[in-house]
């Protein structure tokens, strides 16, 4: 097969690799991207989108089997509901394909060369892949690392059976009757939580003395409660040991000693790992902080003319860095000035209610050294969260008290995952609680509650 020489090389067609090369190409840059599955990797195939959409038909679910339990407060009755969860699947396959297709098409209209196999360095500007037609060799100037990661695996539940991954936890056709879930993050609580709304019997193992060791004590206070209301069970402190001799129940060991707990699958989410063997990667000697690469604040590695993006350079792996990052390299790789000075990544916990957070929590404020004020609003005193008839939670900021500049925005609450623009503008642009203050927010909307909790850090808030 004819070898392929390129000015920009990516390896890795998911939301970091993709965005590099469709920025790149529309600069202009002579761009080749390897991908073995799907474009749009994790995020967009076995993650994010699809964990949205089994997320949103849970809730869907959940609110009209509680229509057809008897009255409620809206007045509205409907029939015993029922689901189908292999349509849900269906459907939720029709979203990734959509995706993945405007994916591909995108790159081609930037002009960007797909190599559909799996790729492996002969060397750092040499790699060779295996395709369907045989190997193709790809020589270029400038390599992209953006291979993401992969869900870790217990040493005494390898994944495989009853043990599943989230990969397989969203591709499920069948509602099981049991679901254990080992690890209490965000992964666990977001599939645990909308298998326990469509109908499961969940159980939460969770290692630590906490659930989202993440987020403070308020923010997660109003998850807990929720879990305990949809009869989530949760056991902290508390290890996955194995199997049971039968393989139908996992032992767990905690303060009341082991136990066996009966599942139909045993989903295991203790977080992720970086992609980083099985590509010759390691015969490259690269610099690693632990297991990822290290990076400088251009996404350059310890080699010369090798960057790596996403997943892969360690925390917080999230799809929306990559993709800041993978923009940020494409522009760089053009010969623009171009460093990385976020001031904050915003991060969203797609539980039930949901939680955001932007820049600092008061706790990481304080330790920084910084004097603070706080402001927190409750929807319980919002009038568009009175008519969705979902009041639990608040938003909150943190500012610096000599200068009122804000330092971080959390909230807890339905459908705050969209206020994450807003808190994450403010804190870019060095916002302070004046500038918030003053901005007129739409009535009604939960938005009100950031202007609200504004005026509350500076010592009138106006509807509490």
């Amino acid at each position: 097969m004819k070898e392929i020489s390129c000015k920009l090389l990516v390896i890795g067609a998911g939301p970091g690799g993709y965005v590099c090369a469709i920025r790149a190409g529309q600069l202009g840059i002579d761009t080749v991207i390897v991908e073995a599955g799907r474009p749009g990797g994790t995020c967009l195939t076995i993650g994010c989108i699809p964990s949205k959409a089994l997320i949103h038909a849970a809730e869907t679910f959940d609110a009209a089997r509680s229509m057809s339990a008897g009255e409620n407060a809206l007045g509205i009755r409907v029939e015993a509901a029922s689901i189908d969860l292999s349509k849900t699947v269906a459907w939720k396959d029709g979203i990734v394909g959509r995706l993945t297709s405007g994916v591909a098409g995108l790159l081609q209209k930037a002009r960007v060369k797909i190599v559909h196999g799996r790729a492996r360095f002969r060397d750092g500007k040499t790699v060779e892949v295996e395709t369907e037609t045989g190997q193709q060799i790809i020589r270029a100037e400038t390599v992209v690392i953006a291979t993401g990661s992969d869900p870790v695996e217990l040493a005494a539940l390898p994944f495989g059976g009853r043990v599943i991954s989230s990969t397989e936890a969203l591709s499920l056709t069948e509602l099981p009757k049991k679901l254990v879930v080992v690890g209490g993050g965000y992964i666990g609580l977001e599939l645990g939580t909308a298998f326990a709304r469509m109908g499961s019997q969940v159980t939460v193992v969770e290692a630590m003395a906490q659930l989202l060791p993440l987020y403070d004590a308020d923010l997660t206070k109003p998850v807990k409660r929720r879990l305990t209301e949809r009869g989530i069970t949760v056991l902290t402190d508390t290890k996955a040991i194995g199997l049971s001799e039968t393989g139908a129940a996992l032992i767990v060991e905690g303060p009341e000693g082991r136990q066996e707990l009966p599942a139909d699958h045993i989903l295991v989410a203790i977080g992720r790992r970086p992609r980083t063997t099985g590509s010759g990667l390691e015969d490259l000697d690269l610099d690693r902080t632990g297991p990822y690469l290290r990076i400088d604040d251009r996404c350059r590695t310890s080699m010369r003319g090798v960057y790596a993006i996403g997943d892969v350079t360690g925390e917080p792996m999230l799809a929306h860095r990559a993709m800041a990052q993978g923009e940020m390299v494409a522009e760089i790789v053009a010969g623009k000035k171009r460093a990385w000075d976020k001031r904050c990544i915003p991060a969203i916990c797609f539980t039930d209610p949901e939680i955001v957070s932007a820049g600092l929590s008061p706790d990481e404020a304080r330790s920084q050294g910084f004097d603070v004020k706080i402001g927190q609003f409750p929807f319980a005193a919002n009038g568009r969260a009175m008519t969705m008839k979902d009041e639990d939670g608040f938003v909150r900021v943190v500012a610096r008290a000599d200068t009122n500049v804000v330092l971080g925005l959390q909230a807890v609450g339905s459908g705050v995952s969209e206020l994450s623009s807003s808190f994450s503008m403010a804190i870019e642009m060095g916002a302070r609680l004046e500038d918030i203050a003053a901005t007129i927010h739409a009535h009604p909307t939960r938005s009100e509650a950031l202007q609200e909790a504004a005026l509350k850090a500076m010592g009138h808030a106006l509807h509490i």
